[in-house]
């Protein structure tokens, strides 16, 4: 592809939603940074999880609460504290004010803790027989650069009553408010896709930063098609804009936004707020962050946390970072909470799950991320990866720029559990691809490292007769070595091919556990793993002869899928394994062809990649411009 250099495009250009022009915003007072709320936006999720009831008796409600006498409620939970480190540290903001309508008698204290938790009272004011008063309670941001959050503790003594509503956290807001447009990227979750439309509907009215929403279906079962879409599209009004796109997988769905907003847009001062389409929304996530992005003192890109859907109360990981060269997504940054329970306690230091310390993160899921259109014009577009990647190569490229990526705490969306899906399926081909192109464009991309790593998994695969997994590892690998060019129509044939390779592997399907293809279900029985080997060359070697010489323990038996490890399933003729969703399971059967002609294909294309690797890697860097550059993106539109 002939290299050039990405520009931004002119204001007038015209696009799928030329009425929407984006202009900065004047003020009207100050800036609501995040809503106080004690409850929900489900009845799945706890409300410990905004408020805690530390003694007595309260009505917690979406908007407000009501403490009878002698209680104590807390704000410091998950939604219920305000990132003090995070501003003090990324903002130019020096004090927050939380707000209130207090109606009754009570104590209202603003409570902060440091980096180690400890607690302390900033403010405090007792009200005494209020009707509708409004109280304000002030604190500085000048206690916890290195950690620490504020929060809203309220309490009553014995006789008296409190209700208190209207709960802001607020700073004061800048010259100019920049407008954001939510981007949300759907397939084929027309149903998924709707709830949020209509969780944003319901709250549109305190989402005043909130200047369009884009939602790009790339399906064939349209958001359209539903019921309750044209009661969404009228209460969302001029805000909506629903765009029908040929499927390019999340990099497509999601750069939509910021091609359309890039298009429409009079000021290089918005934002761009990428959603998925089946997370179980907290509408006051736009608040927070485009609050936080409207104080920051320069352009960041702003990322939302993630909670597991299947289990609301744990935190997917506080902040994470990529080990480029050895491709390895999702690492928890040093002193970061991961699959922690937020209503749970740490087993070594017996303290709440709070993130106290403040974190770096590397980069940000695309499950709710925000980007500053400053970043787009320097940047570039996303790479037309299809999907997987394209989120992580995005922040290390924009930090190459000088814009790093901030993982906000409290700014969270529930979002399917990722342990509870399966690794063997057709997008680990993208994973793997994407992967390496960017271990190429943003790591010292070391080929002996790179290869060593790729062979260790290739083995493993195939000890574990996952042969269509290894043949995926093997496709992604050969697309690599193609060059930039496997990118051109933005990964549809890849995705149709992968597929149709997979298909010839019969492992790679799921089966009800009593409707297993020539086996009876009740010759099924669980076989478990030893644990973990302490000499695992060894074992790796043993086992390898073993599979080499056609030797095995065991004929037939089911592995649950945590103890499906490649020292385990090589003892095996066939396991029945359980696949990761707990929805069935897949049958893994010793192949010794495939085993062969997979690890000698394999030993080829990865010493390939050692020797051609450094020249397919400079054909991406210099492919890079035209690549994320807005024509490539319109023509992949169709525009």
């Amino acid at each position: 592809m002939p290299g050039k250099t990405a520009t931004p495009a002119p204001a007038t250009e015209a696009g799928a939603a030329a009425e929407t022009r984006f202009t900065e915003h004047t003020p009207q007072g100050r800036l609501t940074a995040q809503r106080g709320l004690y409850a929900g936006p489900a009845p799945i999720v706890s409300k410990d999880l905004y408020a805690e009831l530390e003694w007595g008796s309260a009505v917690r409600e979406r908007a407000s609460i009501t403490l009878e006498p002698a209680s104590k409620v807390s704000g410091n939970t998950y939604f219920g504290r305000f990132p003090a480190s995070y501003w003090q540290r990324w903002t130019t903001v020096t004090e927050v004010s939380v707000e209130a309508v207090v109606t009754g008698t009570g104590l209202l204290s603003m409570g902060a803790s440091d980096v180690e938790g400890e607690p302390r009272v900033v403010a405090a004011e007792q009200v005494k027989d209020a009707k509708q008063a409004k109280v304000a309670l002030t604190g500085k941001l000048d206690k916890f650069y290195d950690g620490g959050a504020l929060w809203l503790d309220l309490e009553t003594e014995g006789g008296q009553t409190l209700r208190v509503e209207q709960v802001r956290w607020t700073v004061e807001a800048p010259e100019k408010i920049r407008p954001t447009a939510v981007t949300i990227c759907t397939m084929n979750r027309a149903d998924d896709c709707l709830k949020n439309l209509q969780a944003l509907a319901a709250d549109v009215s305190s989402l005043d930063t909130l200047d369009a929403i884009y939602v790009a279906d790339q399906g064939t079962d349209l958001v359209e098609s539903r019921d309750g879409f044209e009661q969404a599209a009228k209460d969302l009004g001029e805000k909506l804009h629903y765009i029908k796109q040929p499927n390019l997988g999340g990099a497509g769905g999601f750069t939509r936004g910021l091609f359309e907003v890039a298009g429409h847009t009079a000021t290089e001062h918005a934002n761009v707020l990428f959603m998925d389409d089946d997370v179980l929304l907290e509408p006051d996530l736009v608040i927070r962050m485009t609050a936080f992005s409207n104080r920051a003192a320069n352009p960041i890109i702003v990322g939302g946390q993630m909670l597991n859907l299947f289990h609301p109360n744990q935190l997917h990981v506080g902040a994470e970072y990529a080990r480029l060269n050895t491709l390895e997504p999702g690492q928890p940054v040093e002193h970061s909470l991961s699959t922690a329970d937020l209503l749970g306690v740490d087993e070594e230091t017996l303290k709440p799950n709070r993130q106290e310390r403040r974190l770096d993160a590397g980069y940000n899921g695309w499950w709710s991320c925000l980007i500053p259109y400053e970043v787009v014009q320097a940047t570039g577009y996303p790479l037309p990866f299809f999907f997987q990647w394209d989120d992580a190569e995005y922040s290390y490229r924009a930090r190459a720029h000088g814009f790093p990526t901030v993982t906000l705490p409290g700014a969270g969306v529930w979002h399917a559990d990722f342990h509870m899906k399966d690794w063997d399926e057709w997008h680990r081909y993208f994973n793997l691809r994407n992967s390496i192109i960017t271990a190429a464009l943003h790591s010292p991309f070391n080929l002996n490292l790179l290869s060593r790593v790729l062979i260790a998994q290739l083995v493993r695969y195939l000890l574990g007769m996952q042969y269509g997994l290894s043949a995926t590892l093997i496709k992604a690998v050969e697309d690599f070595l193609k060059g930039p060019e496997v990118l051109r129509d933005g990964g549809v044939e890849a995705m149709q091919e992968i597929r149709r390779i997979r298909d010839n592997y019969p492992e790679t399907k799921r089966h009800k556990a009593t409707d297993v293809p020539g086996i009876a279900s009740n010759d099924i029985g669980i076989i478990n793993s030893a644990p973990r080997p302490s000499m695992q060359r060894l074992v790796l070697i043993k086992r390898v002869l073993d599979r080499v010489l056609g030797r095995s323990r065991f004929g037939l038996g089911a592995v649950p899928i945590d103890e499906a490890n490649w020292w385990h399933i090589a003892l095996f003729d066939t396991a029945v394994v359980t696949d990761a969703s707990q929805e069935g399971v897949r049958v893994r059967s010793y192949d010794r062809v495939k085993m062969f002609a997979l690890a000698k294909q394999g030993a080829r294309v990865i010493q390939r990649l050692r020797k051609e690797g450094a020249a397919v890697q400079e054909q991406y860097k210099r492919a890079m411009p035209e690549l994320t550059s807005r024509e490539n993106w319109k023509r992949l539109y169709k525009l």
